[in-house]
């Protein structure tokens, strides 16, 4: 276990450094969303390079799949390149990244088809953090699950407890990585909501690829534009049945 975790921690450098950027905040984007007919959104996201991280925000995303013609191709294309996953010569299929990926719905009786991107949810009662004998995945103040490469032991506890099967296991070395996202062999990795790019007041790589369809945004504050849609029109969780209050909703399922 010693030697796995010597091998996780020399990965590409040090990952200290890159740890020390996803606290760092540096500008604000603003962006404009049409979340129904007739119904256009501007919301700006900022933080301050001081403020810390604090439960004050939960961020959230909400997907609208009737907006999405492509079914989440444009969404994986960005965050295969904004974190580096997607190239790597592997073995066997089972190895994939599992990032974020296209799923298809049936409905049984009507056999309507919809096709959906999904990703790590960011649940509110994580089951993924629920069950890290170490504690590398951990639900951050603001809502956004994470994994803690220093200390992932690769047992992938985690990976069974995962009701949406968000997250895969690097068996392999891997090079050329993103300074802002530190991957590491023999760790489990998942959807981390870019949170390099949200403590820099920007969306979630994905987002910014789909805006016709995407809305990312604080749920904690009823003005924002995410919490007014939702509050209007509701969101669909997958497997609500489960209780985990996901930080991701849907509609057009």
């Amino acid at each position: 276990m010693s030697n796995k975790m010597n091998q996780n921690d020399g990965v590409n450098g040090n990952i200290n450094s890159y740890r020390r950027k996803f606290m760092a905040g540096v500008a604000g984007l603003a962006t404009v969303v049409t979340v129904a007919p007739g119904v256009v959104l501007r919301q700006v996201q900022a933080k301050d390079p001081a403020e810390a991280v604090t439960d004050k925000k939960r961020w959230g995303m909400l997907i609208d799949t009737n907006k999405l013609t492509d079914g989440g191709d444009a969404c994986i294309a960005a965050c295969k390149k904004e974190h580096g996953w997607g190239d790597e010569k592997l073995s066997s299929n089972e190895q994939d990244a599992q990032w974020i990926r296209k799923v298809k719905v049936t409905e049984k009786l009507t056999k309507n088809e919809t096709v959906l991107p999904v990703m790590c949810q960011h649940c509110d009662t994580a089951p993924c953090a629920d069950v890290c004998p170490t504690g590398a995945s951990f639900k951050r103040a603001d809502g956004i699950v994470l994994v803690d490469k220093h200390i992932c032991i690769g047992c992938r506890y985690c990976m069974m407890a995962c009701p949406y099967k968000a997250r895969s296991f690097i068996h392999e070395t891997l090079i050329d990585q993103r300074p802002d996202t530190p991957r590491g062999k023999g760790t489990v990795e998942s959807c981390n909501m870019c949170v390099n790019r949200v403590d820099a007041g920007k969306n979630p790589a994905c987002v910014d690829a789909a805006p016709q369809a995407m809305l990312f945004g604080d749920l904690n504050d009823p003005e924002s534009d995410i919490s007014k849609a939702l509050k209007e029109y509701g969101g669909t969780q997958i497997r609500a049945d489960l209780g985990l209050n996901t930080g991701v909703r849907y509609w057009g399922i």
